[in-house]
């Protein structure tokens, strides 16, 4: 009896000997229960062979039975249900002509009986009927159910394979946009003849891509990880925007320890350079906060440019790369267990605020 893999049933792992250890301890607990029931009848030995030769024959009849219906299970309804009824009528008729004959030998009637033994087949096959009956209906329940749970855990490893590659979609969107500021930074500096600090900055974007591609898109990693490859990105910016960049990092050290979706807070510190540094003579300062609050992890990104601009506004507003890779990063990440909110005081000055489960350990997603 072949039985689908249960992940959650452990019992089903071993799928044949499941079956044999099902099949042997029903088929004995029938024997000792009709044993049980002959003795405190009074019933002589010439009850106990018959009952016997029907256990040991209703065994090997439905070792018989288990193939055919395993064969038929995942045949369409109409030639499962018609053949498994064939096959369940023709193994009660053969069990109830065996009990049949083993009566009548064991009582030695002999040829006086003959006329009865087919109102004797008849009459065992009533019993039969619900024995059997009963064992084929434990047997496709059993069967059907774990077909049921095995659907249930494909569509759970499926689901979970489309929100590692929906997370693994946003997370490369995210290395191109960057790629492509940084290599025209790098080509200005050729084309100026400033091979020392464009031979920096290919060194300084030589690391960070090293860490990007080490980590898978759906990895977590620690905060204190992703601050310092936000500081790594940071040096690659600053070769840019010199003194206009200014940067601020507060972070809690218990708050450093939670894990989080890997490269999470670069697009935020971009966006804040795109519309913050980049517009302004003077440039802006960025900061990055974290601290721990009973058991969240409350984590600040703020800037002190202009505000919610219209620029802004339609960063916000985006689909791409931004604020809005964030947003849909932390939603599949944490689905509802997380907050996510935009702040401009009316003093000037965006900011971010994202509240996520303090989480020390790799999440097990696994379905497999």
């Amino acid at each position: 009896m072949e039985l689908p893999k249960l992940r959650s049933q452990p019992f089903f792992d071993d799928k044949n000997r499941a079956f044999w250890t099902l099949q042997t301890l029903g088929w004995s607990f029938y024997l000792m229960l009709r044993l049980a029931s002959g003795a405190s009848a009074g019933l002589s030995l010439s009850f106990a062979i018959p009952l016997l030769v029907s256990t040991a024959t209703g065994y090997s009849l439905t070792l018989v039975m288990g193939g055919i219906f395993r064969w038929l299970i995942n045949r369409r309804p109409i030639v499962t249900w018609s053949l498994s009824l064939l096959t369940f009528g023709a193994a009660v008729l053969i069990n109830a002509m065996v009990d049949a004959w083993v009566f009548n030998l064991v009582n030695n009637l002999g040829s006086e009986a003959r006329g009865a033994l087919v109102l004797d087949t008849i009459r065992f096959m009533t019993l039969n009927s619900l024995l059997l009956g009963a064992w084929s209906a434990l047997y496709f329940g059993i069967n059907f159910y774990l077909i049921v749970e095995d659907q249930a855990d494909q569509l759970v490893r499926l689901e979970g394979q489309a929100s590692s590659a929906q997370l693994a979609m946003l997370r490369y969107q995210l290395n191109p946009h960057f790629l492509f500021n940084t290599l025209n930074s790098i080509s200005t500096l050729v084309l100026l003849k400033q091979t020392e600090r464009a031979n920096a900055m290919l060194s300084r974007l030589s690391s960070f891509l090293r860490y990007t591609l080490a980590n898978e898109p759906t990895a977590q990693v620690t905060l204190e990880q992703e601050v310092e490859t936000l500081k790594l990105y940071l040096e690659i910016e600053k070769m840019r925007f010199e003194e206009r960049l200014r940067t601020e990092f507060e972070i809690d050290p218990q708050a450093a320890k939670t894990r989080l979706p890997s490269l999470l807070l670069q697009p935020l510190v971009e966006n804040a350079i795109k519309y913050a540094v980049t517009p302004r003579e003077e440039g802006a300062d960025i900061a990055v906060e974290a601290r721990l609050v009973g058991d969240r992890v409350q984590i600040t990104v703020s800037d002190s440019g202009g505000g919610l601009s219209e620029s802004a506004n339609s960063a916000i507003q985006s689909t791409g790369v931004g604020l809005a890779n964030t947003r849909e990063r932390l939603s599949q990440a944490y689905a509802d267990d997380h907050r996510f909110e935009v702040r401009s005081p009316a003093g000037g000055g965006f900011s971010v605020l994202i509240d996520i489960p303090y989480q020390t350990e790799i999440p097990q997603l696994e379905a497999a």
